[in-house]
């Protein structure tokens, strides 16, 4: 058995684990910092940076007596390379190569986005399902929509010599889908981060208002490619043209002053145009990632999707994606909530990929924001 420390502070989770072999969790710790970054309605990178340096140690220590272990007793550690916010990696790294120097451990730089794919096949692992590769992935979450064909790798003589190999078919040209639920909801009033919120408010609308239809999102060139960025504004325009809003808005922006956060605190006061409005915007967001991802399966002829990152969590694209697959023939995989959200239980599976394979980091090992996947 192989044990593996993962450890992922790419941008405002600071996150520990320890799996076996790629595929059991002995335990996954993660120290959110949603509370602090809330009231200015994103990340602030010198803030998480600051936080990852108070967190690291009581959170690996804590993946660590979770899993009943000691750290000598780990045969390698696994740590986010990138990418992500640059001083936020740092931390990460740091103390990734400091461990591994002092025990004498192989240090095992890993891709996030890798990370993502790698908690899809966790799941499929602990349901007794095989993801059949080659399959289409979307990654999709508040830094990142991105779709890749993901194709098993060369054998080299044995399976342990195996990569799993990364072509990028299509990605967004501006915000992604994540960044656009976080802007609606705080032009809306909903707070940080949008994602949940919205999902759960489009779930009660009634249907019975339609304030705005959206469209398919139109992109030239390559037709994979997603674009969010007009899909936020047309909800500000409208929004800016129907006065009715205004006093809303406000209510809610005064409720979130007083701390009142929670759905049951915000549905009261969202009307029923409000709720249509989010419901229209949360469809459209589907729809196009529904679209553009079968629209790739089709065209490569796979028989699997992977869909993973913090919007996977969200429960008509969960929904919607599963309905689609059954009536296409094609399976589609999602990991847990809990593992769609960045985790390092994900990043200690990619890291035990490539322990087999043999590919190690050293003392040298930085920070690469823009780090591609391949």
């Amino acid at each position: 058995m192989t044990r593996i420390l993962g450890i992922e502070s790419s941008c405002d989770e600071t996150a520990a684990a320890v799996v076996a072999d790629g595929r059991e969790i002995l335990s996954s710790v993660v120290a959110s910092q949603i509370e602090i970054h809330r009231k200015y309605g994103g990340v602030v990178p010198e803030l998480a940076s600051r936080e990852h340096l108070r967190q690291i140690v009581p959170v690996v220590r804590e993946a660590l007596a979770q899993a009943g272990m000691k750290l000598g007793e780990v045969d390698a550690i696994g740590v986010t390379e990138g990418p992500g916010l640059v001083g936020a990696l740092l931390v990460g790294i740091t103390y990734a190569k400091t461990l591994a120097a002092a025990l004498g451990k192989p240090l095992v730089p890993v891709n996030h986005l890798a990370g993502h794919v790698h908690a899809v096949f966790l799941e499929a692992y602990k349901a007794g399902r095989a993801a059949n590769l080659p399959a289409v992935c979307l990654i999709v979450s508040g830094g990142h929509t991105v779709l890749y064909e993901v194709k098993a790798g060369e054998a080299n003589g044995q399976d342990a010599g195996r990569l799993l190999r990364y072509r990028k078919i299509g990605q967004t040209r501006d915000d992604a889908a994540g960044e656009a639920y976080d802007k609606v909801a705080k032009l809306l009033g909903l707070g940080y981060p949008g994602g949940p919120i919205l999902d759960r408010l489009a779930a009660v609308s009634s249907g019975a208002s339609r304030p705005v239809k959206f469209g398919p999102t139109k992109t030239r060139g390559n037709p994979l490619d997603f674009s969010f960025s007009g899909l936020k504004t047309a909800v500000l325009y409208h929004v800016r043209e129907h006065a009715e809003y205004s006093g809303e808005i406000r209510t809610r922006e005064q409720a979130l002053e007083r701390g009142e956060r929670k759905f049951e605190n915000l549905l009261p006061l969202c009307s029923p145009q409000t709720l249509a409005l989010v419901r229209e915007f949360q469809n459209a967001v589907v729809r196009d990632l529904l679209e553009r991802t079968m629209m790739a399966a089709e065209e490569l002829a796979v028989g699997s999707v992977l869909v993973s990152g913090g919007v996977a969590a969200n429960s008509q694209l969960r929904a919607t994606f599963e309905e689609r697959g059954k009536s296409s023939g094609i399976e589609v995989f999602f990991p847990s909530r809990a593992l769609s959200t960045d985790n390092a239980a994900m990043i200690a599976a990619a890291a035990f990929e490539r322990f087999r394979a043999g590919v190690f980091g050293d003392a040298s090992l930085n920070a690469d924001p823009s780090l591609a996947l391949a």
